[in-house]
């Protein structure tokens, strides 16, 4: 069973679309459930993201944790946003069931993916952040939606 607040951020998704010349993108994937995920920030010069979108394809509950991760990291500085968890994603919407729990563990990911492109177009270092795995292969299609 769902809460409400999950309910909704997936019928009422927040920050959907894209960022044209993002300051960056982050695209994952979960082979397993189909779930992808992409995420865009504008950040200003200063490193607080000024705004952030994303196009998810997958399930209500990817579609909200990606929606509550996005409102979640808005105005918040690059090293605020590092902290942005799975859990803490979670706990937001209320909890999610247990075999929803890895869309959140993939907003997670696609927002650090998304700081991970930033950090590379800048050639700037963000303490604790790692490159995301297969950073390369996530060259996936949304755009058919």
């Amino acid at each position: 069973m769902y809460s409400e607040k999950v309910i909704d951020h997936f019928t009422n998704p927040r920050n959907v679309g894209e960022i044209e010349n993002a300051s960056g993108v982050g695209t994952v994937g979960n082979a397993k459930c189909g779930d992808i995920m992409r995420v865009y920030l504008d950040i200003d010069d200063d490193g607080v993201i000024r705004d952030c979108k994303f196009k998810t394809f997958g399930c209500g509950a990817a579609v909200a944790t990606s929606s509550m991760a996005t409102e979640m990291i808005k105005g918040k500085t690059v090293q605020e946003a590092m902290k942005l968890t799975n859990k803490a994603v979670m706990e937001a919407l209320d909890g999610l069931p247990p075999v929803k729990v890895h869309c959140s563990v993939l907003a997670e990911e696609a927002v650090h993916a998304a700081l991970w492109d930033y950090s590379q177009k800048k050639g700037i270092v963000i303490e604790g952040l790692e490159k995301p795995e297969e950073a390369e292969e996530q060259k996936v299609e949304l755009d058919a939606e």
